[in-house]
C-alpha cells in the first residue's frame, strides 16, 4: 500500500476544511457577533495509529478507507456547552459536505466519562484523477471537554489503552469536575459575552 497516496486527499480535505471553519469564526468577528467557535484544529491520523485501528478491528487493507471514518479529524473548540449545538446546526446547513452520522457524547457520555459531539460527514476532494469522497470526523467540545479529552488521551497512549484503575477512577471524577464547570459557566454566559465585547470594543479603539 502506498500510504502518500492513500493519505494526500485527507491532507488536502483537511486542510480545505479548517480554513472553511475557520472562516465561520472570522464571519462572526466581523459581525461583531459571540463566536461559537474559540478554535479549530485538524490532522490526519498517524499511519501507525490507522494500522493499529484496522488490526484491532480486523479491518483488512483494501477497506480501510471504507470502514475507518476519522482518517482525517477536526475539532471544533467552544466556549460553551450551547455554543456546541449551534456549530453543530451550522454544519447541517452547509451544501459543500453531508453529514452522514452524529454521536452525542454530551447527552450520552461514554463510560470513561468522555464528552463530545461527533460529527461524521462525507467530503469532496478535487483530485488529479477527479472528484474522491472521502469521510471526515469533525469533534465538537468545549474547552473543558477538551483539556479533559487530551490528558485522557495521553493517559491510555502511556498505559496502551489499559489505564490503572485508581487513575480511572480519578478520570471520571475529574470529568464531571469539567462538566460542572461547563454548567457554571454557561449560568453567566451573558455576563462573560458582555465583559468580552467590552474588552474587544476597547482593544479596537486603542
Amino acid at each position: 500500500m502506498n500510504w502518500e497516496i492513500l493519505l494526500a486527499p485527507y491532507r488536502q480535505a483537511v486542510n480545505e476544511l479548517k480554513v472553511k471553519l475557520k472562516g465561520m469564526r472570522s464571519q462572526f468577528e466581523h459581525e461583531s457577533q459571540h463566536s461559537p467557535i474559540e478554535f479549530v484544529t485538524g490532522r490526519v491520523k498517524p499511519i501507525r495509529s490507522i494500522m493499529e485501528k484496522a488490526n484491532r478491528k480486523n479491518i483488512p487493507s483494501n477497506q480501510i478507507e471504507n470502514e475507518i471514518q476519522d482518517i482525517a479529524g477536526l475539532r471544533v473548540v467552544c466556549q460553551f456547552v450551547g455554543d456546541i449545538y449551534s456549530v453543530v446546526d451550522m454544519l447541517k446547513h452547509r451544501n459543500d459536505f453531508n453529514i452522514i452520522e452524529e454521536k452525542d457524547y454530551i447527552t450520552r457520555k461514554k463510560e470513561s466519562g468522555y464528552r463530545s459531539y461527533h460529527v461524521i460527514i462525507e467530503y469532496p476532494v478535487e483530485t488529479i484523477h477527479g472528484e474522491k469522497k472521502l469521510t471526515a470526523e469533525i469533534q465538537i467540545r468545549t474547552l473543558a471537554m477538551n483539556f479533559w479529552a487530551t490528558n485522557e488521551h495521553s493517559l491510555n497512549y502511556k498505559y496502551s489503552g489499559q489505564i490503572p484503575r485508581n487513575i480511572e477512577s480519578r478520570l471520571r471524577r475529574a470529568a464531571e469536575a469539567a462538566f460542572q464547570l461547563d454548567e457554571e459557566m454557561s449560568k453567566i454566559r451573558s455576563e462573560i459575552q458582555e465583559a468580552q465585547r467590552i474588552f474587544k470594543k476597547k482593544q479596537d479603539t486603542n
